[in-house]
């Protein structure tokens, strides 16, 4: 049953509109009516385990249970949001996003899994520190090899005629004729795409690791 509430909850959520100026669509607004029904059926679920495990005050309690913790944190506020919306608590309902994280507390395995993904943690900092170091060691050539080299474009007399870098002789981008190539330009993607310092070049270098964009800061 709970687990049943609790995925109907998640579809409740789901299907919520919010409009600007805080208005809400009418189904929105009917679905805000079974808010009350899913906080009672959680607090009748907390009230249980609290009377069957005791509340905090001793091994296996309520609140020894890093699970029941989470699932109290959502049920009180809640709580506050449901009784407390002439108080100006309405942004406690953000931590509604919560709830479908209740359903790990009711599934075993998926603690399993969890738990073996917070004990992967470790591991997987160490493999991003180690591809941060790579990142780093190209940020490094890039600015040897590039700093400055972005900020020159095609011109007529004062004009940008083009929005890519270009150079006075091949392999660069020569400018078409009538253009001249010269500074001073910002540079690609506002600015922002450069080898001018280590910050921007590792910035660049993570871009191109992602293949999204990469190939416009190749051909620049």
């Amino acid at each position: 049953m709970i687990l049943a509430t609790i995925i109907a909850n998640c579809i409740v959520l789901a299907l919520e509109q919010h409009l600007p100026e805080h208005d809400k669509t009418p189904m929105s607004e009917r679905l805000d009516d079974t808010e009350p029904y899913f906080i009672g059926i959680f607090c009748f679920e907390a009230a249980i385990k609290i009377i069957a495990l005791g509340f905090a005050f001793h091994k296996g309690s309520y609140l020894r249970n890093g699970w029941n913790v989470m699932d109290f944190v959502v049920v009180l506020t809640g709580i506050l949001a449901t009784v407390g919306t002439d108080f100006d608590l309405r942004t406690l309902r953000a931590v509604r996003v919560l709830r479908p994280l209740k359903l790990v507390s009711g599934i075993p395995s998926l603690q399993v899994v969890l738990k073996s993904i917070m004990k992967a943690m470790v591991p997987l900092l160490q493999i991003g520190l180690l591809l941060f170091f790579a990142i780093l060691m190209f940020a490094i050539i890039g600015v040897e090899f590039y700093m400055g080299k972005f900020h020159s474009t095609c011109f007529i007399d004062d004009e940008i005629v083009a929005d890519w870098p270009c150079g006075l002789e091949p392999p660069a981008r020569l400018c078409p004729n009538g253009t001249i190539c010269r500074g001073y330009w910002k540079g690609p993607n506002f600015g922002i795409t450069n080898f001018d310092n280590i910050g921007f070049a590792v910035l660049t270098v993570f871009q191109c690791i992602t293949m999204e964009g990469w190939s416009e800061i190749l051909y620049s």
